[in-house]
């Protein structure tokens, strides 16, 4: 190597242990540190005693001044009184065009379920993305969040190969994911998915035929679910024992999103379990997510939002439909009604030595009271 080579890479060399230096330097003083996600325990599962609980939560950040505190006290209070093992949001988690930073009061309202430490997810709903960030950027947020497991978009091999593909681009929405729930640690299911969750962005507001109504689930959204469903109907058991456990099942699923379907104003005229007190804001396309559902044979419940008023089960042709109340002080009640949550228990079989796939799913609500009433206890599935 001649001398000017020899210059010209000590000159280089030189150059980057001095960016180096600076950059580190800078990094300092600035007091900026590399943060990493904080996980829970994964996969998700049954726990020993053969349940599975969400706490279904209903946020809508519409105004400011007591109605941080209330809300995070009566989620903190939910917590500690039932347990969950996992919490589920369905959407207007803020209320955009009350807030001039998106990203703050995202991380205020899932603060609560940060802190508790429990594995939690998250759909959008229409007014989450009238703020400073649209709704692809919501979920990348939500999903880098403490303990959260909510994905911006299904990976393109979700099933048989989670690192090949990348996230799917041909599916509209963002928010649109599944997450499998195993068995009971040490049972013959401890790796098998014995129940499925589903969540799909339901949109916001949309233009159909020159007149502007709400966002509504699309085609691709549907095929995904199809396809999904198919794919756990044949998925492979614990061949330690095979004679216990069948291939051919379906493991049950509940779905979480926040508009309505349209058939779900049907069900002012049939019996419910809990008070329909709010016209049902939904969609004029009728995209078919009903049928979908039926056709499909897993989805046994359905848990939207929208509605803050609404906190009845009503079923659709073998498909129980449920809001949770609004939950939530920062968007609109009821004078006199209190806040509510909606609990979801699934409960698995007990087998001869181990515990087996799902016996029975429940929900029932609690008030936001002195004593936590529990009311409107049902059960929403149960296995023959």
């Amino acid at each position: 190597m001649d001398s000017q080579n020899v210059k010209q890479s000590f000159l280089y060399l030189t150059f980057l242990l001095a960016l180096l230096h600076l950059t580190h330097r800078n990094l300092f003083l600035r007091n900026e540190t590399v943060r990493i996600k904080k996980i829970s325990d994964l996969p998700l599962r049954f726990r020993s005693d053969g349940t599975f609980k969400i706490l279904r939560d209903v946020l809508a950040s519409e105004f400011e001044f007591c109605s941080d505190l209330n809300t995070t006290r009566f989620l903190k209070r939910i917590i500690q009184a039932e347990n969950p093992h996992f919490i589920a949001f369905t959407g207007d988690n803020i209320f955009g065009s009350s807030t001039s930073d998106a990203a703050e009061s995202l991380f205020k309202a899932f603060g609560p379920a940060m802190d508790s430490g429990l594995p939690w997810a998250a759909v959008l709903g229409n007014h989450d993305q009238e703020s400073t960030m649209n709704r692809e950027e919501l979920m990348s947020l939500i999903s880098l969040m403490d303990y959260s497991v909510s994905q911006v978009n299904p990976l393109n091999d979700d099933l048989t190969n989670p690192t090949k593909g990348g996230v799917m681009t041909n599916i509209d929405g963002f928010g649109n994911y599944n997450l499998r729930v195993y068995g009971a640690p040490g049972s013959m299911l401890a790796n098998s998915t014995v129940l499925n969750l589903f969540f799909l962005d339901s949109g916001d507001r949309a233009v159909y035929q020159g007149i502007r109504t709400y966002g509504w689930i699309k085609d691709s959204q549907l095929n995904w679910l199809r396809r999904v469903s198919q794919e756990l109907q044949g998925q492979k058991q614990d061949l330690l024992h095979p004679t216990d456990a069948t291939s051919t099942t379906k493991p049950p699923s509940l779905a979480f999103f926040h508009i309505p379907v349209p058939e779900v104003p049907q069900l002012f005229h049939k019996e419910i379990v809990g008070q329909f007190q709010e016209a049902v804001a939904c969609s004029r396309v009728n995209s078919g997510v009903l049928q979908t559902l039926v056709s499909m044979g897993d989805v046994k419940a359905v848990f939207i939002g929208h509605d803050h008023t609404n906190d009845f089960c009503g079923n659709l042709d073998g498909i129980w439909f449920c809001y949770g109340g609004g939950f939530g002080y920062h968007g609109y009640g009821k004078v006199g009604w209190p806040r509510r949550a909606r609990i979801i228990l699934a409960e698995l079989e007990k087998g001869h030595k181990s515990w087996m796939g799902v016996q029975r799913i429940m929900t029932w609500k609690r008030l936001d009271d002195e004593k936590l009433t529990k009311i409107d206890e049902q059960i929403l599935w149960q296995s023959r």
